[in-house]
């Protein structure tokens, strides 16, 4: 292929944001679509049938584009928007998180407990830690100190604390679930892929992922 072929390609694939105009790749965006009764729907999976728009996958993004009425500008046409879309969609991505997280648990990619995700880490199979954001911070301390020991100072091992004990516990079948690993799978690196979407739409660029220095696993919280 021609380096001219690809770059057309590449120029195709990009979207462009209705509210800062800036081009991007689709995984970086929400696709909005008009639905029944002219009100404005996210299509997270991009699938919906129907004319799109696209917006910054970050919250404020969004919010920005219901207060400025962006979505009639590009549907072109007066639309319903609901005053809570950022909030909406944060629960429908957390959501998307929470389903893929148990869908590594079904594939047997997820170990549950201190004990069990202790032993996963002394045997170098852990491809990411899971802490409930309410836990305890001593327990997540001791993880965090056996993954150093492990894996050294260049532990590129991301942490998740973007769930509730009772959210975590609920998608993964157990109770009280505080601490969990996940074994490195198609499955579990969907779940981070996710997690990270959800992270940076909560945040602003320059603080999504919780990392401080080259030598630091990214966190999102």
């Amino acid at each position: 292929m021609s380096k001219a072929v690809e770059a057309k390609g590449d120029r195709e694939s990009e979207r462009t944001c209705i509210v800062t105009r800036a081009k991007g790749e689709p995984e970086d965006m929400i696709r909005f679509v008009v639905g029944p009764g002219g009100c404005v729907v996210p299509d997270l999976r991009h699938k919906l049938p129907g004319r799109g728009v696209w917006v910054t996958a970050r919250a404020d993004k969004v919010a920005e584009a219901v207060k400025r009425k962006s979505f009639a500008r590009g549907f072109k046409t007066e639309v319903a928007v609901s005053a809570s879309l950022p909030a909406e969609i944060e629960d429908l991505l957390t959501k998307d998180c929470l389903q893929a997280l148990a869908l590594a648990n079904k594939a047997g990619q997820v170990v549950m407990g201190f004990a069990k995700v202790e032993a996963a880490i002394e045997k170098g199979s852990v491809a990411g830690l899971v802490d409930a954001s309410d836990g305890g911070a001593d327990g997540s301390r001791k993880l965090a100190q056996a993954m150093q020991r492990r894996f050294g100072s260049v532990a590129i091992q991301p942490r998740v604390k973007l769930f509730s004990s009772q959210q975590l516990s609920l998608a993964l079948g157990h109770t009280n679930v505080i601490h969990a690993a996940l074994v490195d799978g198609t499955a579990a690196r969907a779940f981070l892929s996710r997690c990270q979407k959800l992270d940076l739409y909560r945040h602003a660029p320059s603080g999504a992922g919780g990392a401080t220095g080259d030598n630091a696993a990214p966190e999102f919280a």
